[in-house]
């Protein structure tokens, strides 16, 4: 009975996986102005776009910081120089004037974005929510959507008391919580899709940025 349970469960995670809806950049793949490459052994984000700026662009646009791996589909603008990282925001970049800023943060565009106070959108970039399934908790891990607000903020130093189970002490460096245990943090782990216990994981760089020059206690984040 035993080895029947794990059968099944296996054959339930592979079934999970095969299902997985493609990564978010193959979107761009018959979209005009870009073009999609496969990664052949070897390659390396650095060797394959040596300057840092074109760099910065494609991997921010594949909505990933992870590491590449053969096979993978990447996407990539055709002209750089007409292809700024503003430019490639999935958000409208002017929204509702209300005289408070918030972060916008889209679980399908795997995109969070900075509006000021006049409704200017500032900054973006990738994100990660919950991947749906936790298989280590036995349990549904989205993230939860609504309208919410900073409640507190830790520093580069901030560690989850959760995860990994049963002990925590996951890096969350410039974790912003917006809900209960949920949070905005700075990660390594944004792999172009979703795939965390509920938080949402955005570059070490960008919840440094968010956290010290936009971010406040109050600050609202819509969750969509």
């Amino acid at each position: 009975m035993r080895i029947l349970t794990i059968i099944l469960f296996l054959t339930v995670c592979m079934s999970v996986a095969l299902a997985r809806s493609p990564r978010y950049a193959e979107k761009y793949c018959d979209m005009q102005g870009f073009h999609c490459i496969k990664v052949q052994k070897g390659e390396k984000w650095k060797t394959l776009w040596p300057d840092d700026e074109e760099r910065h662009v494609v991997m921010k646009l594949n909505r990933m910081n992870t590491g590449l791996h053969t096979g993978m589909t990447i996407a990539v603008p055709d002209k750089f120089k007409s292809s700024t990282f503003m430019k490639n925001a999935p958000f409208p970049k002017s929204g509702e004037s209300t005289g408070e800023k918030w972060i916008q943060v889209s679980l399908t565009d795997l995109a969070w974005g900075a509006y000021d106070a006049d409704g200017k959108l500032v900054n973006w970039g990738p994100a990660s929510g919950g991947k749906g399934w936790c298989p280590d908790i036995q349990e549904k891990c989205r993230t939860v959507k609504g309208t919410f607000k900073i409640q507190r903020k830790g520093t580069s130093q901030c560690k989850s008391k959760t995860f990994p189970v049963p002990d925590g002490g996951a890096p969350m460096p410039y974790c912003m919580f917006f809900h209960g245990g949920y949070a905005i943090h700075g990660s390594n782990e944004v792999p172009g899709f979703n795939a965390s216990h509920g938080c949402v994981r955005i570059w070490v760089d960008d919840a440094k940025w968010l956290s010290e020059n936009f971010v406040e206690i109050g600050t609202n984040v819509i969750v969509e």
